[in-house]
Formats: structure tokens, sequence, C-alpha cells
């Protein structure tokens, strides 16, 4: 009998978690872009629940992460997410802004968890519990599946809000990745106040001024 991808990832999950009673899964969204901030989720389920549907988002349609989004709202133990904007990657970095996004996420979750999950090979300084780092965590782990739901469609909603006030851009469509239309809108327009100018992309463009917004 074949199991629901869900229950290979609560199984997988509570292996790893041996008998640890409250773990956190924690994933981020949005180290790759050229603007816009980076988003890190923390969730906590009862893994005994029926999470059909649940899945990494990179699998997920737009409507799919969306209605896991609402019952992960709806039936997780608990969960919280943080931003980190593009000022603060450039003065530390993206690996120490997704860091501190991860930090502020646990922090914030109505429970301190036993054991984090987190997605990736790069351990967090700073966490009020133990972690066990996951490569393709969101693909295995339901909790880090969950998590990446949250903090991609955050993110998404964030970056489609955003459009509106910068909306030469395309921010609604690529999320701030660096497309082909991004990379047209930026030499046509030069950067504007969410962009990472610390990353090579964008530094390479050398234009002083900032698009202010409509």
């Amino acid at each position: 009998m074949k199991f629901p991808r869900w229950r290979t990832l609560a199984h997988a999950e509570a292996r790893i978690a041996g008998e640890r009673a409250t773990v956190a899964g924690v994933d981020e969204a949005g180290r790759g872009p050229l603007a816009g901030p980076v988003v890190a989720a923390a969730a906590v389920l009862d893994l005994s629940l029926d999470w059909s549907g649940l899945h990494d988002s990179k699998q997920l349609s737009a409507k799919q992460r969306d209605a896991s989004f609402a019952r992960v709202l709806q039936g997780a133990r608990a969960f919280a997410w943080a931003v980190v904007g593009p000022r603060e990657i450039d003065r530390v970095n993206i690996r120490q802004a997704t860091h501190l996004a991860m930090r502020r996420a646990v922090f914030r979750l109505s429970l301190t968890p036993e054991l984090a999950l987190i997605d990736g090979n790069d351990p967090v300084a700073g966490l009020p519990c133990e972690q066990t780092t996951v490569i393709s965590g969101d693909a295995t782990c339901l909790s880090i599946a969950a998590a990446s739901i949250l903090a991609k469609v955050v993110r998404d909603r964030i970056m489609e809000r955003l459009d509106r006030v910068y909306p030469h851009y395309g921010f609604a469509q690529h999320k701030g990745y660096g497309t082909a239309e991004h990379m047209a809108a930026l030499r046509a327009h030069g950067p504007c106040a969410l962009h990472r100018f610390s990353y090579a992309p964008v530094a390479a463009l050398e234009l002083p001024l900032l698009l202010t917004p409509r």
C-alpha cells in the first residue's frame, strides 16, 4: 500500500525528531532575487492530523500553495514568520540576513520547540532549542514543507503589493528574480529602493539614482 505523500513526509520527520514532542520546521524564501526581502517561517504541526496536499512549496501551483497556506494557519500548533529587507541584506549579506529571519521566526512562535529542523545544511546560531539541518528538508519533512509554504506565500504577497508601489519592474510576475524582463526594466529605469545593491547584477549597473515610488 502506497502512503500519501504527506504521510511519507510525516514519517521521515518523526524518525529525525525521535522522542521530541515539539518540533518546528524552518525554511526561507527569497535568497536569490535581486530585489525585495528574504522571508523565513517556522511551523509546528501535529503529525497525527491529515495534512493532505501539503508538500514542498516548489512542487505546488500558486493555487495549491494558497490552499495549503490557509490549512497551515488553521491547523498548525504554532506558526510564525519574519521579514528582513534589502538594506539589511546589503549590510550583513544574504546568509546572515536569512539566519536572522529564521531566528526571529522561531522566537516568534507561541511555544518554544524542543527541536528546530532547518532546511539545508547551514546551522543557525542563537536558536532557543536544539536544531538539525536537513538537506532538501522541504521535500522530506512535513513541518519544513509547511514552513516553506508560509515563507513563499508571504513573500509573494509582499512582492505583489510592492508591485503597485514600483510598477516599472514587474515584481508581481517575477517576484524580484533576475529574469530577462526584470533586467530589461533595471537597465531602463535603474534600481529602486527594493533592490539589493550588494548583488552583482544590480551593482554592475552603477546607477546612482534610486527610482522613487510612483
